[in-house]
């Protein structure tokens, strides 16, 4: 991805007395939704975060595969149950059916995600052809548009359009809650954006505003939240700092915001600052991409040997147990994240001994990306309507809740940053693989990055995993 030219924001951001205009009540309108994780290695049984009743909001815990974050939700009448990946870095929903390529392959991959049959619903309506979604990396999915009932977090989401993965190569669907300009029918059909899942909730009045918080919640804990139309207090340390997102040719089409300095262990800026870098906030990538030089530092730093073949930074596994972290700062809001987030097990040698990876990678000619590696560690608010994003450091494992409605448009217990850094290079395309509005050949720019980058990390498994194999039957 070329740097093209820089680009300016104007945002108008609310005043203290109209941020402070927020509801906190009973019944707040906001809709969450459990995350839950599920670990490959050891098949845990999954933990489900208590789910609030009664609340205008929508609240989904989210599972866990690996480093990957899914919802359990139901499609169709009668419903069907699907787990889709959630990824803040794509805007459609989309899901397999049973006769896709890979879904009908010998070892069954779509079995733990599910597939749709719309012949079985009495809800489903065909709208057109135009669903087709290409990665990076060849794979990709195409099929069918229409519009069916979705059910998330105890509600029931009306006409929602989504895509039929009818010709599929991935296994998992996804449920992308992003700008809805980075659908891909915009992208690739000329088509009018239509109202995703987040726009849909405020459409039928579930939620306020286009707005939703996520909380992924620490790499040992199998569960995590995601909050459309509201904010959990009680999920993070101290108060939230609202920042701009940056837009690309003049639009907002993705959650990129600047970073302007990464350090370790309480000194921000330690091992860079004064930066003016645009990175992407992607729930759908597993790991963190940041400038080949900020990387090459970062290895430095932690004694990290970066292997080309396996595309993967292999650190000492008890790195893990230090108390180290990495500081990330956006002109004001630092999150820290620790080493025990960062240094991810790949698997064990000829020896039985672990083998481990840093969860931080070279962007190369890409935008940064920070993945699940970062948020895990923030609290974050993708505020879709005002188009800024509010962080603050997560509370782990938290037990308790304190649940605020987003209300005309402004976040609960947040202050925007003053002179907050709001333009920076970003590319053509930005994140994403083909250039926005719309595309004319190669991966579309719906989900490419993220899904290709959410991969990575299996990918560097199972690469890591054979190599081990090698090794061990050398012996």
């Amino acid at each position: 991805m070329k740097v093209l030219a820089a680009v300016a924001l104007s945002v108008s951001f609310l005043s203290f007395a109209e941020a402070i205009n927020l509801v906190k009540r009973e019944n707040p309108a906001v809709v969450g939704a459990p995350i839950q994780r599920k670990r490959v290695s050891n098949d845990l049984e999954r933990d489900r975060l208590r789910r609030r009743q009664n609340s205008k909001t929508v609240s989904e815990n989210l599972d866990n595969e690996g480093t990957l974050y899914f919802a359990n939700v139901t499609l169709g009448t009668p419903g069907q149950n699907l787990r889709l990946h959630i990824d803040t870095g794509s805007s459609d929903l989309w899901t397999n059916v049973a006769s896709s390529q890979i879904c009908e392959s010998r070892d069954n991959p779509c079995s733990e995600s599910g597939t749709y049959d719309p012949t079985q619903s009495s809800s489903w309506n065909f709208l057109n052809n135009d669903f087709n979604i290409s990665y990076v990396d060849g794979s990709g999915s195409s099929g069918a548009y229409g519009t069916d009932d979705l059910q998330i977090g105890g509600v029931t989401l009306q006409n929602l359009q989504l895509g039929l993965g009818n010709s599929s190569t991935s296994q998992e669907g996804i449920l992308g809650i992003g700008y809805q300009v980075n659908e891909v029918a915009v992208n690739r059909a000329n088509a009018q954006p239509y109202a995703n899942v987040p726009a849909l909730m405020v459409q039928q009045g579930l939620i306020n505003t286009n707005a939703y918080s996520l909380w992924l919640n620490d790499l040992d804990a199998n569960t995590g939240n995601i909050l459309f139309g509201g904010v959990n207090t009680d999920q993070y340390h101290g108060s939230l700092e609202t920042v701009p997102v940056v837009q690309e040719e003049g639009t907002f089409a993705e959650f990129i915001i600047v970073l302007t300095a990464v350090g370790n262990k309480g000194t921000a800026a330690t091992l860079a600052s004064n930066q003016v870098i645009p990175v992407l906030l992607d729930s759908g990538s597993s790991l963190s991409y940041l400038p080949n030089d900020i990387t090459q530092t970062i290895f430095n730093h932690y004694n990290a040997e970066y292997d080309d073949t396996q595309g993967a930074a292999f650190v000492d596994c008890n790195l893990a147990n230090s108390d180290d972290s990495l500081v990330f700062t956006f002109s004001s809001p630092s999150i820290s994240v620790g080493m025990s987030e960062l240094v991810i097990l790949a698997g064990y040698d000829a020896r039985n001994n672990p083998q481990c990876i840093l969860g931080i990678g070279p962007a190369d000619d890409s935008t940064a990306v920070l993945g699940d590696t970062f948020l895990r560690s923030a609290y974050v608010v993708y505020d879709l309507h005002n188009n800024t994003i509010s962080l603050a450091q997560t509370n782990f494992n938290a037990t308790s809740d304190n649940i605020m409605e987003i209300t005309n448009s402004s976040i609960p217990d947040a202050t925007p940053v003053a002179n907050a850094v709001s333009t920076a290079n970003v590319g053509a395309g930005g994140a994403r693989t083909g250039g926005i509005p719309h595309i004319t050949n190669g991966p579309d720019s719906q989900g490419a990055a993220s899904s290709v980058q959410a991969q990575s990390v299996w990918a560097i498994m199972g690469v890591v995993c054979a190599s081990l194999i090698l090794g061990a039957l050398a012996l």
